[in-house]
């Protein structure tokens, strides 16, 4: 779609308005958007040393070369305060104790590695390497640590110097840290790589694993095609590998998420060995999502054939797939059916229904499900009060939602950003402006940030009721945020600015929205135009919009219909 200048829109159009100008006003108030103490255990609260019987110190003069961790309480000290988190202090605990000749144990030493990447003090954990090098004697598992925990940061470069470390102290990487390294590289789709890291391990005469072939096989199919993740398979068995059933899920799952569910499906029917029910839930999936249910009762028969009888995820994909297609009374059915049949239906079963039921308006009989699934033992999650409450916003009965909303924190489910914009619209547009604004502060307080929905609700109720210059002022505070407007936050301030006469402030917000990189849309124009109509300039509106035509900024569909609007009103 073409975007207009705003130097063209404000030479198209002759402006009549004293209209105040709105924009940079002050930023909206409502949304802007320690060293380390040891325990008793701490060794620097004493300066002579370790006696066996209490615990305590003797003089340093009958202290050994070396204690073994092992033997004393030291290491229960350390792997305590790596048990509840506390890394930097079992850091330091560690090189106090190296200090005074204590032989890290390994063991221990890569705990702590894993726990200090985990929490992103990379450093950190390298410095236990060096401790471990320097005064203990690290292992293969250790290195492995610190080579998956740079993967995870993205940081392959230092993986691969830590390979060559530990290569040159004389440790050979293991088939495990090559599937680190094979891995990772897969996860940022950086196959080529993986490839490379395949090569060095054959290399290194390393014989690969089904869990190798299984890991480049799945980012084959995603990056290479399904051809080539099928070479990979052949090469695997050739060498006398038989694929598991992981193998096998993760070729099916590719399949139908690349859209080749019938060669999934011809897959599955041709396997040696008999399929996995998971495999035919796979496939079963992939049809339905297609809406082929023909074919779905197909694969159901050749599964019982087979031997496979449907299970609780089957059942969870038909009542998914039927509450999709707006057949929510057959889910229903099959929900008494597979209850009959002795099975107990989990959250997956229910989850659909309530939706279904929700979107259908039918919240008593969603309610009711809820009731049903906390019976069978299966917890509500805050996407089901969340479905829940916004069916009854909906419905006009937002006292009720409330009610279940001051109730989340008692049942488990503390209130996320979507429960407060739920509530905080209903507020609103119960004309309790007060409550709902308070809801925002209670979600602050909460440490429950602001999302785009959140603002872009906030700017809609505010422009609803003429507070256009206070949704102007948020949307400057929302640029400023981590939550950049989009197209739809610059048209509700244009709908509102139009709604008011206020033209000339509609263009700067649209200048302000090109400046920013945000595309008009349609939507965009036609509330410009229909604006400068209904403001008393229909025939402005109309060369506008001729304008707009022959550039081909909108359709003439569009075209036609604002020409027979504005020359209406004419």
């Amino acid at each position: 779609m073409t975007t207009v200048s705003t130097e063209f829109l404000s030479h198209t159009l002759s402006l009549r308005t004293n209209s105040k100008r709105a924009w940079h006003p002050k930023a909206n108030t409502v949304i802007s958007c320690r060293i380390p103490v040891l325990n008793e255990d701490n060794p620097s609260k004493g300066k002579n040393n370790y006696n066996k019987e209490n615990g305590r110190v003797s003089s340093s003069a009958t202290r050994p070369r070396h204690y073994d961790f092992r033997d004393t309480h030291h290491m229960r000290a350390l792997n305590r305060l790596c048990k509840t988190g506390k890394y930097t202090e079992a850091l330091y605990f560690l090189e106090q104790m190296v200090k005074r000749s204590y032989k890290p144990d390994v063991i221990l030493c890569t705990k702590l590695i894993k726990g200090l990447f985990t929490s992103k003090k990379i450093e950190k954990a390298v410095r236990v390497l060096e401790i471990l090098e320097e005064h203990g004697d690290p292992d293969a598992f250790a290195y492995n640590a610190v080579i998956s925990g740079f993967c995870r940061s993205d940081r392959f470069d230092a993986a691969n110097g830590v390979l060559l470390r530990m290569k040159n102290r004389g440790f050979s990487p293991d088939v495990v840290t090559y599937n680190i390294l094979i891995g990772s590289f897969c996860a940022k789709g950086k196959l080529d790589l993986a490839m490379k890291v395949m090569d060095q391990l054959m290399e290194d005469n390393c014989n690969p694993t089904v869990i190798t072939y299984t890991i480049l096989i799945e980012a084959t199919i995603i990056h290479g095609g399904i051809d080539e993740a099928m070479k990979l398979l052949d090469e695997m068995v050739s060498r006398g590998l038989q694929p598991d059933m992981y193998t096998y899920n993760v070729i099916v799952r590719g399949m139908c998420k690349q859209g080749l569910v019938d060669e999934a499906f011809e897959f599955v029917r041709n396997l040696s060995t008999t399929p996995s029910l998971n495999l035919y839930n796979l496939v079963l999936k992939g049809l339905l999502n297609e809406g082929r249910w023909e074919a779905g009762e197909r694969l159901m028969s050749d599964m019982m054939v087979k031997g496979c009888e449907p299970n609780v995820v089957t059942y969870s994909v038909l009542i998914n797939s039927l509450c999709r297609d707006g057949k929510t009374r057959e889910a229903v059915d099959l929900l008494r059916v597979m209850k009959e049949k002795g099975l107990s239906p989990d959250a997956y079963c229910y989850d659909p229904l309530i939706s279904a039921f929700c979107k259908e308006g039918k919240v008593d009989l969603a309610i009711g499900f809820v009731d049903d699934m906390i019976s069978a033992g299966w917890l509500p999650d805050i996407v089901n009060y969340n479905t829940i409450m916004g069916s009854l916003c909906k419905k006009g009965r937002g006292d009720e939602a409330l009610s279940i909303f001051k109730k989340l924190d008692e049942v488990g489910c503390p209130p996320n950003v979507s429960s407060y914009n739920t509530m905080l619209g209903a507020l609103w547009s119960g004309g309790d402006k007060i409550r709902a604004l308070g809801m925002v502060l209670e979600m602050l307080n909460n440490g429950v940030d602001p999302d785009r929905i959140t603002y872009n609700s906030l700017i809609s109720c505010l422009c609803r009721d003429g507070m256009v210059d206070e949704a102007i002022g948020l949307l400057v505070d929302m640029e400023r945020s981590s939550w950049q407007p989009t197209v739809i936050s610059y048209n509700i301030v244009l709908l509102g600015l139009c709604k008011a006469h206020r033209i000339e402030d509609a263009i700067e917000v649209l200048a302000v929205m090109v400046d920013n990189g945000c595309q008009p849309n349609e939507t965009t124009y036609t509330l410009l135009v229909e604006g400068i109509s209904y403001a008393g300039w229909p025939s402005d509106a109309v060369e506008l919009a001729k304008s707009l035509a022959s550039m081909n900024a909108i359709s003439q569909d569009l075209f036609r219909r604002l020409n027979k609007q504005s020359l209406f009103r004419t």
